[in-house]
């Protein structure tokens, strides 16, 4: 079974699906063989990953395989990655829109917040790790994606309601995790992102994010590069940007694929 971990802030803007898709892309570059879960129904994680929606071909996506409501229901959903690059074979997505956003009406159902694990039983046993793109909330869909995950990986920027966000999501995990039948569920670490080298507000607010979350808080930060903005805009890898400071960018998420690894054996 594949090591799952949930991406995640209260805060919208911080880039949690680049960060997701970017770190997915540097683990299979080591090798791994990776699941993208996208669990937002903005679905930014699947169009990044090259995946549109066809309206007039329904495919079959996560929200389907919740509502099912069955063991290994995901299994039907994984999707190759449209990159055309040679670690992109070691990667799968599981991807959303719109209809994903109906879940959320099931919230009261008994056993529902078990419904993502349920559907992922035996479906990521092929996989070395999942990574779990979900929505700025703390709601239903956050809950559910929480009780499937075997860790929390914080993405923040460096700006104070970010920060909070990320302390909101901290607090949560800890104080709801056994309702969640999540016991075990704990913090692996927070990913500074979109940082801007050279600010003084950036540097005190870094200072705020290691005051609150110590040795939580991972190297390298993810600085603000135009490259990574514009792979995101044209749903390519990252090697295929065009901008600036694209040897940089490659390898500030290798860095942080490392730095996972690291961690979350530890």
């Amino acid at each position: 079974m594949a090591r799952r971990t949930v991406v995640l802030n209260n805060r919208g803007g911080v880039g949690k699906s680049d960060v997701t898709l970017r770190l997915g892309a540097a683990l299979a570059k080591r090798g791994r063989r990776v699941g993208l879960l996208d669990f937002d129904p903005q679905g930014n994680l699947s169009r990044r990953a090259g995946w549109i929606y066809d309206e007039s071909q329904p495919q079959v996506t996560v929200s389907e395989a919740v509502q099912a409501d069955r063991v290994g229901a995901l299994a039907q959903v994984w999707t190759p990655v449209a990159w055309n690059v040679e670690y992109a074979s070691r990667m799968k997505l599981a991807p959303a829109w719109l209809e994903l956003e109906n879940r959320y009406a099931e919230a009261g159902l008994a056993g529902a917040h078990l419904r993502l694990a349920k559907a992922m039983q035996g479906a990521d046993d092929d996989l070395d790790h999942v990574l779990i793109d979900c929505p700025p909330s703390l709601f239903h869909l956050t809950q559910m994606a929480m009780a499937a995950g075997d860790g929390v990986l914080l993405v923040t920027r460096a700006e104070m309601d970010s920060v909070l966000g990320a302390k909101r999501c901290r607090n949560f995990i800890f104080d709801k995790r056994a309702a969640l039948h999540a016991d075990d569920l704990g913090i692996d670490g927070v990913v500074v992102n979109d940082y801007e080298q050279g600010k003084p507000r950036q540097r005190a607010q870094l200072a705020s994010v290691r005051r609150i979350f110590g040795d939580l808080v991972w190297d390298p930060l993810i600085a603000r590069r135009e490259v990574i903005a514009n792979a995101a805009n044209d749903y390519v890898p990252l090697e295929a940007a065009t901008g600036s400071q694209l040897t940089q960018a490659v390898a500030g998420f290798e860095l942080l694929a490392d730095t996972y690894e690291k961690r979350i054996s530890a």
